[in-house]
This record gives structure tokens, sequence and C-alpha cells, in this order.
């Protein structure tokens, strides 16, 4: 289609007999055959728009190819293998059951260990208690809290963090990052509030993009 768009246009600039007003009526509808064009070619790849919008077509090889795969690791994929670790966070001792065991002295040559991986999901609540000193004229001095630590009770850095991590990077609505703070964590954090912990983080990382388009520059 470009080849015969360019085809015609080449002709169109050639032809110097044309009125003003059939070059115009001409010009309009090569770019109007442009702009249809460019549209049926797009799809949820190009564009963004949603998958349900694309068209099937014979040109989708790729598509066939990959649903023609067997589930599963493909031929010549470089796997990741899970591995042990030297400080496992948490270590389960399994004692054999002597009463199950022929008479006899029995002593421990050894362990035959397994690891499990999982993740642990759950609040987490650091209470800071600042110690409070009162002199005998009754001056009292108080210990300084960390920074950051501002409130009677507020949320901590993992909070917000997995809050930007979630709304903004897996493209979670606000809605939904609330209802799993909720649900998973028992944390009732607002949308508000995750709006706010995203204007912090863009806040923040001013400074570090301006940097960067300096460098990229």
């Amino acid at each position: 289609m470009d080849a015969t768009l360019k085809t015609v246009q080449q002709l169109l600039a050639e032809e110097a007999h044309l009125s003003p007003a059939l070059r115009s009526i001409l010009e309009v509808m090569i770019m109007l055959v442009k702009l249809m064009a460019n549209r049926l070619s797009l799809n949820s790849r190009n564009s963004s728009q949603p998958p349900s919008t694309d068209r099937f077509t014979k040109g989708d090889k790729a598509d066939k190819e990959d649903a023609d795969k067997k589930s599963g690791g493909q031929p010549g994929r470089v796997g990741s293998t899970l591995k042990k670790i030297d400080h496992p966070d948490d270590i389960k001792y399994l004692s054999v059951d002597r009463s199950t065991l022929p008479p006899g002295d029995y002593r421990v040559v050894g362990f035959d260990c397994r690891q499990v991986f999982d993740i642990d999901i759950r609040r987490f609540v650091t209470e800071y208690q600042a110690e409070i000193l009162e002199s005998a004229q009754g001056q009292r001095f108080t210990a300084p809290f960390p920074a950051g630590v501002s409130k009677a009770v507020q949320y901590g850095h993992g909070v917000k963090v997995q809050s930007v991590y979630l709304s903004q990077y897996q493209l979670i609505p606000y809605k939904r990052v609330a209802e799993h703070f909720k649900d998973q964590l028992t944390l009732p954090i607002s949308e508000g509030s995750v709006y706010a912990y995203n204007r912090q983080a863009y806040e923040l990382l001013e400074v570090f993009e301006q940097k960067v388009i300096a460098k990229l520059l």
C-alpha cells in the first residue's frame, strides 16, 4: 500500500494540467486513505488498544506458533533453578522418634536438609518508646524519635514502596491496591493515601529525573 501511494503521489506531482481544485481533492483523498490504513494496522502490540480489539488476520503467524507450542519450558530455554541458600531465615529440627527404632545406642551423624521457599505476607508493627527522664527540679528530657517518625500512628516506608510499586509498575488501580492491603495485611489504606504516596515518590525522584535527562542529552 505504501508503494502504491508513493506512485500515486508521484504521478499527481508530474501531472501539470490538473486544476487546483481537483488536485486538492485528490490530495485529501490520499490523506484519508493513509489515515484509514494506519488505523487498520493498529493493534494491542503497537498502540494502547486493548487485546479484545485485535483483528484476526492471516498475518498472526507468531500467535499461531505460540498457540501450537506445548506448555512448559521450550527447547533451548535457559531455565532458572531454585537453589539452596547458606543462611535460611528459620531452621526447624526434626528428631527421629527413637521409640520406633530397634533397641540400641544411637548418635547423630548429620542431617538431611531440605529448604522450602515461601513468602510471609503479614503486618509488622514497630513501636518506638522514647525514654523520658525527669530531673529533681521536674524538668523532663525525652529521647528523640528516628527521622520520619512524626505521628502517634503512621505507615512505614515499606508500605509506601509497595503501594507505589503495585500502582505504578504493575498498573493496578488505586481501589484494588487499597483492597490488597486491607485483605492481605489488615491495613486500611485509602485510595487517597495511594495517590499521596505516588505523589511523594514523584517529587523525591524529580532531581534524579533531571540528572538522567541531562545525561541522556
